[in-house]
This record gives structure tokens, C-alpha cells and sequence, in this order.
């Protein structure tokens, strides 16, 4: 039976992943607060990545926060604050980074398998014409070159890993409730059957890229 990692698998998007991949006959782990798991306690995520034995054939990040707690999102620069981007940075890039160093111990070396994060189209340098959401969207621009350099050290040890950064439209779930606005939403099983297609189509040549739930190619 194959096998999934699925960290944080109580959010919409990650709830739904997560049941998705069961449906299809995988093996779901779930990680997350409940579990002991914490993004911005580096602590937690050695221990709760170091007691589990792989080797997993996809592992999901589906985590992420808009704005600290109590906060929104900054329409100019001028709202920024130094805490509140921290907090972000921390959740959205240095998190994400600490499981990335880690992950490959966990995937099989002989064999195919898919890091999947999910990071957002505002995190594009290319396709910011729009401004504001500053420390969502430096955040994810963090992330998404981190996920580029975890897919060029992967490929060293693992030549079948396929390391992706995925952009999953507007899902409507609690997350975006309040920011959808005039924006068309998807349920999040809709999101997830998208999201699984797209990475059933991958090959560890598109390792290292920026895609959305389409399947095309965002740029940086």
C-alpha cells in the first residue's frame, strides 16, 4: 500500500487532501497541532518528523496563514509591522524550510514520489501588478525558493523525487472567508481532486516548478 504524509491535515484544503488520498488507496499520516506538531516550534517538528519511518510516495504541506491572529492583511507598506511579517515568515517559509531539510529521509530512494506544497499565486514576483499583502506575499515567494532549492538537493540522493510548489486557486474554506471577495471559489474536495490530478501528471523533470491547480506553469 502506498503511503502519505499529510501535515496539516485538519485545515479545509488539507482535510480534504487528506481524504482523498485515502480514497485512492494511500496510506494517510496526518501531522499537525494535535498531533504536537507546531510550524514555529522547531523543536516539534524534529521530533514529530524524526518518529515516523517512511518511505511515504507523497507528502503534502498544506499549511499557511494569511496575517497573524487578530490581523489582515497589509494593503500598503506603510501597515507592515516588524512582529507581524515575522510571524508570518515564520509560518509560511522558515516552517516549511525546517520540514524540507528533513523530508527526504522520509521518501523512497528507488522509486517515484511527490513533495507537494502548497504556496499561492500572489507569492509570484511576475504576476504582482496589484501591490499590498506584503508579508503573505513575500512569505510565499520565501517559500517558493525554498522549494526550489530542496528540489535541486533532492534530485542528489532522490533522481525520482518530484518537489513542487502548487498554487490551489481560491479554495473557500475559513482561510480565505473573508478575502475572496469578487473571486470565484472551489470547494475544497473540488481543490483537492485538482490539486492530486495535477501532480499524477508530474514527472521528476518538472521537479523544482511553480504550478497552479491547471497544471500550467506560474511564474516566479
Amino acid at each position: 500500500m502506498k503511503k502519505a504524509l499529510v501535515i496539516g491535515h485538519r485545515g479545509g484544503i488539507g482535510a480534504a487532501l487528506a481524504a482523498a488520498l485515502d480514497t485512492k488507496g494511500f496510506a494517510v499520516t496526518g501531522l499537525g497541532r494535535a498531533e504536537g506538531f507546531d510550524l514555529t516550534q522547531p523543536d516539534t517538528i524534529a521530533a514529530s518528523l524524526g518518529a515516523l519511518d517512511g518511505p511515504f510516495d507523497v507528502v503534502v504541506m498544506a499549511t499557511g496563514i494569511l496575517a497573524p491572529p487578530g490581523g489582515q492583511p497589509e494593503k500598503r507598506l506603510a501597515a507592515v509591522t516588524a512582529d507581524g511579517m515575522a510571524q508570518v515568515m515564520a509560518v509560511n517559509a522558515i516552517g516549511p524550510a525546517l520540514v524540507l531539510g528533513q523530508v527526504a529521509r522520509l521518501l523512497p530512494k528507488a522509486s517515484r514520489a511527490v513533495v507537494m506544497v502548497l504556496s499561492a499565486r500572489v507569492g509570484s514576483i511576475g504576476d504582482n501588478d496589484l501591490g499590498g499583502w506584503h508579508s503573505y506575499r513575500a512569505s510565499k515567494a520565501a517559500l517558493n525558493m525554498i522549494l526550489r532549492g530542496a528540489a535541486i538537493e533532492m534530485v542528489r540522493s532522490h533522481p525520482q523525487a518530484i518537489c513542487v510548489a502548487l498554487h490551489p486557486g481560491t479554495v473557500a474554506t475559513p482561510f480565505t472567508a473573508g478575502y475572496a471577495g469578487r473571486h470565484p471559489t472551489v470547494a475544497p474536495e473540488v481543490a483537492a481532486e485538482h490539486l492530486l490530478a495535477v501532480i499524477d501528471g508530474l514527472t521528476p523533470a518538472d521537479t523544482g516548478s511553480f504550478r497552479d491547480w491547471r497544471g500550467d506553469v506560474v511564474a516566479w
